[in-house]
């Protein structure tokens, strides 16, 4: 199946979750809106200086007469009587502008003599002085529904005097590899064993796109246990991912189990890496099936199930970002399938962009993928590519990024 029919039938296949609960402002980073963010106050909340300064009232400095000294204004702690005429208030920055004031002069063009001051020309009316509401306005929507919430966004929120928001609830994602080669990372391998990089690296990725993740672990080879996990993993989760188990080989269980359960709805898809992709449901809960070789799992995560994810948390699945570079180094490709190769772009002194293929391709190979930046996308129909070709790249996003 082409990638492009692939990921648009991902899309249409999952719906947001259901469910909506309270977070503290300090907790929302990352959670997505279920109720527009409106400003309780106004911002500024009250006129207030801009500088460290004095205020005044313009019309009194015409005749360049000096000014009294009345008192001080500072944040928290404001000048609250009104300016006489003839008079000035020291103020500090954030102070409160008292009074009958309406403009701040910098201390740096006011001369001090004892309780008086002097001020040179060239002062404007108004001139360093922050009006209130001018940021924001009391009710006004800050963030609308359905957005994701930013740590600018609860600077705003905080400043305008919202302690909590309502979010769509996280969804909760189970996580399981397949395989008896499989072992845990940090324990001693065994004659044959394989680290588990591929559901490390997804817990990872999962977490950092703000999911609750349920870790199953690691399932050995055997039908019924993989058939109890899944069963298990309905019960809990919203989504399930699994890795491994899904191509065509002996020990491969895992798409069996799927269909005995439930039902495979897209498998093998024209990609490299990653061609034996699967998405199925199992009891209507639906489950992505990630091959097995590291970088074939962690490119079909990123293409295909980060876009599907985005919509189960209440998001609009954002497109990649495209861009065109310069290659340095020829690259080989076989007609047939859209080839995601792993790259590193950067700017030369003339400002144009090259990129050039990391390390080995292969499926298996990790280290080019960790020293990579972006994908080089080798169109389904393109073959080899030689040096000085524009292609396209998409620079990586988090969770790669």
């Amino acid at each position: 199946m082409p990638i492009e029919e692939a990921h648009r039938k991902l899309v249409e296949s999952i719906f947001p979750v259901s469910g909506e609960e309270r977070v503290p402002l300090a907790d929302a980073a990352g959670r997505v809106l279920a109720e527009p963010m409106l400003a309780k106050i106004d911002l500024p909340a009250f006129d207030n200086s801009a500088m460290d300064g004095y205020a005044i009232r313009r019309r009194d400095l015409s005749g360049g007469r000096s000014l009294k000294l009345a008192g001080k204004s500072f944040a928290g702690a404001p000048f609250e009587n009104p300016v006489s005429p003839g008079c000035a208030v020291r103020i500090m920055t954030g102070a409160a502008i008292p009074p009958g004031a309406d403009t701040v002069v910098m201390q740096e063009y006011v001369r001090v003599k004892g309780d008086r001051i002097f001020i040179g020309n060239g002062v404007e009316e108004g001139e360093h002085i922050r009006r209130r509401g001018e940021d924001v306005q009391t009710g006004s929507e800050l963030l609308a529904s359905g957005q994701q919430v930013t740590t600018a966004h609860i600077a705003l929120a905080a400043a305008a005097g919202i302690g909590s928001i309502v979010a769509i609830r996280r969804p909760v994602v189970a996580v399981f590899s397949t395989g008896d080669e499989l072992q845990q990372p940090g324990t001693a391998l065994t004659a044959g064993g394989v680290y588990d990089s591929n559901r490390v690296a997804l817990v990872s990725a999962l977490r950092q796109m703000h999911v609750e993740v349920l870790d199953l672990g690691i399932l050995p080879d055997d039908p019924l246990q993989i058939s109890n996990a899944l069963e298990n993993a309905v019960t809990k989760a919203d989504v399930i991912i699994t890795s491994g188990g899904v191509s065509v080989g002996e020990a491969d269980y895992t798409r069996e189990v799927i269909e005995a359960l439930g039902e495979i709805c897209l498998w093998k898809i024209a990609m490299k890496p990653g061609k034996p992709f699967a998405f199925g449901r199992v009891r209507d809960t639906p489950l992505f099936g990630l091959p097995g070789n590291p970088v074939a799992a962690l490119v079909t995560f990123y293409q295909l199930v980060v876009p599907a994810l985005e919509k189960l948390r209440g998001l609009t699945p954002k497109a990649q970002t495209s861009l065109h570079a310069r290659l340095i180094s020829p690259l080989k490709k076989k007609i047939g399938r859209v080839d995601f190769q792993r790259g590193f772009y950067a700017r030369n002194q003339q400002s144009e962009l090259e990129v050039a293929a990391v390390g080995q391709q292969g499926s298996h190979i990790l280290s080019g993928l960790a020293k990579a930046n972006c994908f080089i996308v080798l169109p389904r129909d393109s073959g080899d590519q030689s040096a000085g070709n524009q292609v396209e790249i998409t620079p990586f996003l988090s969770p790669f990024a």
